[in-house]
């Protein structure tokens, strides 16, 4: 798997973490009641890149992004 696999990966599971949470805010405020778990849910979802992930999206588009964009001097 190269990195821009990882990089897809990573970013697929974003995605889906996002879309499952609006799917429970949009249950939560159907049944007319949001519940202190599902607004603990919603304030502290669960972290999918990490450090190392950010690391190599930077490397990745580093090639292709002006020195500007990525804070280089």
């Amino acid at each position: 798997m190269d990195h821009r696999d990882r990089l897809i990966l990573a970013l697929s599971a974003l995605v889906r973490a996002e879309r499952e949470a609006r799917i429970a805010l949009e249950a939560a405020i159907s049944s007319g009641e949001l519940s202190p778990d599902t607004a603990k849910a919603m304030d502290n979802p669960e972290i999918v890149l990490n450090q190392d992930d950010m690391i190599m999206a930077e490397e990745f588009v580093r090639p292709y992004a002006p020195s500007s964009r990525l804070g280089i001097s």
